[in-house]
This record gives C-alpha cells, structure tokens and sequence, in this order.
C-alpha cells in the first residue's frame, strides 16, 4: 500500500511544484525591470501599434503597382432599325466583342505612390516608439508610486513599536507620581492617529497597484521589491539629443510623407493613359477583327484642378514644419523643468537625510530625556514624535518625488541617445 501511495503521489507533488514554479509571481520580484519589461510585453497599446505596422507595411506592397486590369464585353453597330431590326447576324456590321483594358498611371505619380506607402510604414514604426516611451513612463511611474506606499507601510511597525515603548514609559511615570494618570490616554490617542494614517495607506495601495495592473497585467497586484531606480541623469547632455525624443523624431517621417504627398499632388500634371485590345467576332461569311487603342489624360486647367491640390499639399507640409518646431520649443522647456526639478529634489532629499530627520530624532530624544526626568511634559513629548514621523513619511516622499523625475529625465531623453 505504502509503494502505490509513493508512485501516485510523487508525480502529484511534481506536477504541483512545477506549476507553482511556472507562475510569474513565483518566478521573480516585481523590480521596477521586471515591470518595465512586462509592460512591453504584455501593453495592449503596444500590440495596437504592430498592428498599425503591420498594416502600413502591408498596404506598402502594391503600391507601386498598376490597377487591376478590366475585361470589356460588348456589342457593337446593333440594328434598332431597318430590315435586320433586332437580329444578331442579318446585318454584316454587327459584332460581338471582348477584349481587354489596361490603366497606366504615369511613373511620377507611381513613385509618388511608393514614397507615401513607405513613409506610411515609418511614420507607424515611430508613431509605436512614442507609444512605448508612454507605457513605460507610465509603468515606471505607478511602480515608484507603489513601492513608496510600501516603504511608508513598513515604516508603521517601527511607529507601532515605538509607541508601545513611549506607553511604557508613560505607565512607569505615573507609577512613580511623575505623571498625571490622564497621560496613559495619550499614546493610546497616538496608536489611533497612526491607525488611521495607515488606513489611509491601504487605500493608496489598492490604487496604485490598480494602475500598476493597467500596464502589466495581474502581476501588478505583487509587492515591489528592490528600491529606488538609480538611474544616471546627464544633466548637460540631454539638451544634445533631444532631436532624439520620440514625440520629435516622428515629424521626420510625417515630413517625407507629406512631401510625397506634394509629389503625388504634381504627378497630376502628367497625363495617365490606357491601353485596350479588343477581339470582335462577325457572322462566318465576314472575317472577325481586332481592335487596338490607346487613351490619354489631359490636364489643360492646371489652374482650377492641379494647382490648388498642389498648394494643398504645400500647406500640409508648411503645417508639419510649423508643429515640429513648436514640438521642439515645448520639450526643450520641458527638459529644462524636468532637470531643475530633478536637482530641486536632489536637494531635498539630501537635506532631509542629513538635516530634517536626524534634528526631529534628536528633539524626540531630547524630550523624552526631559519627561524621564520629570522635567518635562508629555505633549512636548508627542509633538516632538509626530514632526519625526512626518520627516520619516515626508522623506519617502521627497525619493519618490526624485524618482519619478529622473524616470521622466531618463526614459525621455536618456534612453531615446542610446
């Protein structure tokens, strides 16, 4: 019995750990890479942008190519009157007749044609690198978002714990008649407010691990792990390559396109034709006949047909121009925002890791030195707690602030050089 419950069961637990062992959440942390890399995988706004490829690049193939060509069937010098009225054969100019009709568009506007189509295709490639510049901005953003809330989160137990502490103290007080017994309310009064500072946390959480699932799927929902994404800012180089940034790089394909455009408009001028061979079948007592000819466009009215096409197209590319170079002014002044607010944070988090908590430490210290002592009060004692725990938060705060502007800073303008 025991060997039949070993060789049923054992391929039953490997099967299991292999399935556990299969699932992404059990396969590696939700680093700030691994959701960047899942959002390119799994973005929906990504694979609506192969697709948009896809289809320009297929729609690129035939368009160089000449028309379908076009069977004519006909009936030719039919008596509606006369001694052979209605008759197919009495009248010997009668004729069935099939044959063959060609269009030929002139080879300006079949290049033109071939410009448009493949500027198309690059358009749509690069119109996809602003598209994933966008998710992963994004992803990066609602990563750092929840990762700081549980940063915050974990500094709650070192709150709960101190505040056990600061109750014991405050019992030892009062049994030694250094303190009114009414101060045993107060660190309870302090536990409640934390409570529902975290309160507030949980619901920040579920948000920001909502959004972070918008991008990545269910994986979203996982804790965070790893840190801070430390990423190298060129806060003088940026400015060299932001002709590479996606929302700019794009007008260099919309520019061809358009300007293909504009020859496509002119190729008007030149005349298109035709050509058409027919067969055309008589009574047995006439031979049949073949039929050859030739049709030509004539564009004589520039003036009133053309011309003001190809002005239309001459503005289209004069507007393209235009947006390029506001495009260009705004990302040049959002560079310059982004990068002083990249140093402003900087600082900040420099001067609250080396100032702000280090001082509200020490006063908490100081205080509770004091009430020990009996020299001091017991809302000094808090006062002096809640601006140490608001430096704690508000130093999350301030590294989450610096990173999300130096993931703006990079992802836009860091990446996009390489």
């Amino acid at each position: 019995m025991n060997s039949k419950c070993y060789r049923t069961g054992w391929p039953l637990v490997v099967g299991l750990a292999a399935s556990l062992l299969a699932l992404p959440s059990f396969a590696a942390p939700l680093t700030l890479d691994e959701a960047l890399r899942l959002a390119e995988n799994n973005a929906p706004s990504l694979s609506a942008q192969d697709s948009k490829i896809q289809a320009a690049s297929s729609a690129a193939i035939p368009a160089g190519e000449l028309p379908d060509p076009q069977l004519v069937l006909g009936l030719q010098n039919f008596p509606i009157s006369g001694p052979a009225k209605g008759s197919l054969v009495e009248d010997d100019m009668t004729m069935r007749m099939a044959g063959i009709r060609q269009q030929v568009p002139n080879s300006y506007k079949r290049k033109a044609r071939i410009e448009v189509a493949d500027a198309g295709v690059e358009r749509a490639t690069a119109e996809r690198r602003i598209e994933r510049l966008n998710v992963r901005l994004s992803t990066a953003m609602a990563w750092i978002n929840s990762y700081s809330i549980e940063r915050k989160d974990a500094l709650f137990q070192e709150f709960y714990k101190e505040n056990r502490l600061l109750n014991d103290t405050v019992r030892a007080q009062i049994a030694s008649g250094r303190a009114q017994p009414s101060d045993a309310v107060t660190p309870k009064q302090e536990a409640a407010q934390l409570e529902e500072q975290q309160d507030d946390l949980i619901r920040q959480r579920a948000q920001a691990r909502a959004a972070l699932k918008r991008w990545i799927g269910p994986t979203g929902g996982d804790k965070p792990a790893g840190g801070f994404p430390d990423w190298s800012i060129d806060t003088s180089g940026y400015a060299h390559h932001i002709h590479n940034h996606p929302m700019l790089a794009v007008f260099e394909p919309m520019t061809r396109e358009a300007q293909a455009k504009v020859h496509e408009a002119e190729s008007e001028k030149h005349s298109d034709w035709s050509w058409e061979v027919d067969y055309q079948h008589r009574d047995r007592v006439y031979g049949d006949m073949v039929s050859v000819q030739f049709s030509f466009d004539l564009p004589i009215f520039p003036g009133s047909r053309q011309n003001p096409k190809i002005a239309a197209k001459y503005a289209e590319l004069n507007q393209i121009e235009a947006e390029r170079e506001a495009t260009l002014r705004e990302h040049n002044q959002e560079l310059e925002d982004e990068l002083a607010d990249y140093e402003r944070q900087s600082r900040a988090v420099q001067r609250s890791k080396e100032s702000l908590v280090p001082l509200a430490k020490e006063k908490v210290d100081l205080s509770m030195a004091s009430y020990r002592a009996g020299k001091g009060d017991l809302g000094s004692v808090i006062t002096a707690r809640r601006e140490f725990i608001e430096a704690r938060l508000k130093q999350i705060d301030v590294e989450e602030q610096r990173a999300l502007a130096s993931a703006r800073l990079y992802l836009a303008y860091g990446e996009s050089a390489q």
